[in-house]
């Protein structure tokens, strides 16, 4: 009895742990895709106008804090946090591809490097456009945004010592981290727009911005996938069955909704503009 009951643990153990992956690895292939989506609608929209006028390509843009008359510096800030988001939001899913990383370690270790400084100088620049230019949202939505950005500034500063270090596992760590928060944009245009499709925008006042829904997705945008991250890394260290399941169950109702957010932002918001 004791031989059966061991195998029997054992063998859910082992589907348990096999669906994890497999429902991280659907996760993650969608979510690529839905970057790389929104990376064509920033390359299609963003790019031919300010390689064709400099800063004053963001005129009529839809941007919170597009092009204004003699600010230089924070015309350069709003530029540049346009031109990086390709880098970060089309190298990202590039990164974590193991046989990316396996088969071309050179390329892995400079677009590491490039989405690394991307980042960081992106997130630089949209605290400074935040905190001085933004005309949506109010005091709650900002504080939301700068926590996003501080954190993307403090994972990428950790990756980039673990790696230096060649501790290759904390690096792993580390660059997942950088990668939930340095997409929190993304996030937040997916979750936005497949809460709207659900309720109509319960929760939302579209004309200021602001709502009790919009303050939860401030948050919540980065800090939602930090939290399934960590409990992702709870069952690759030998996690209960339960554990597992729950996770199971809860991402694959995000990834749901998220196949709703991208199916609706790519509908609503990225091809019409393309």
């Amino acid at each position: 009895m004791s031989e059966l009951a061991l195998h029997s643990n054992l063998t859910t153990s082992q589907f348990t742990t096999r669906a994890v992956a497999f429902s991280t690895k659907g996760w993650f292939v969608l979510a690529a895709l839905g970057h790389w989506i929104f990376l064509a609608y920033i390359l299609a929209v963003f790019y031919p106008p300010i390689a064709q006028q400099g800063l004053e390509g963001l005129q009529g843009m839809h941007l919170p804090s597009g092009f204004r008359e003699g600010e230089h510096l924070g015309n350069l800030a709003a530029v540049s946090h346009v031109l990086l988001a390709a880098i970060i939001i089309g190298g990202g899913p590039l990164q974590l591809i193991p046989a990316v990383r396996q088969g071309f370690p050179r390329f892995h270790r400079w677009l590491g490097r490039s989405y690394l400084v991307a980042a960081i100088t992106s997130s630089i620049g949209g605290l400074y456009m935040t905190w001085t230019r933004s005309n949506i949202g109010d005091l709650i939505s900002h504080i939301g945004i700068s926590g996003d950005g501080l954190l993307i500034i403090a994972f990428g500063i950790l990756a980039l010592r673990s790696a230096l270090k060649r501790q290759f596992d904390q690096h792993r760590r580390w660059a997942l981290r950088l990668f939930m928060v340095a997409s929190a944009v993304w996030f937040f245009r997916v979750g936005l727009m497949g809460w709207a499709m659900l309720t109509g925008g319960i929760g939302i006042h579209w004309e200021t911005f602001t709502g009790p829904f919009l303050y939860v997705l401030g948050f919540a945008q980065y800090l939602l996938p930090l939290i399934m991250l960590e409990w992702y890394f709870h069952c690759q260290r030998q996690a209960s069955p339960n554990i597992k399941i729950a996770y199971v169950i809860t991402l694959s109702a995000l990834t749901l909704f998220m196949c709703l957010g991208i199916f609706a932002a790519t509908m609503g918001l990225w091809l019409p503009r393309m």
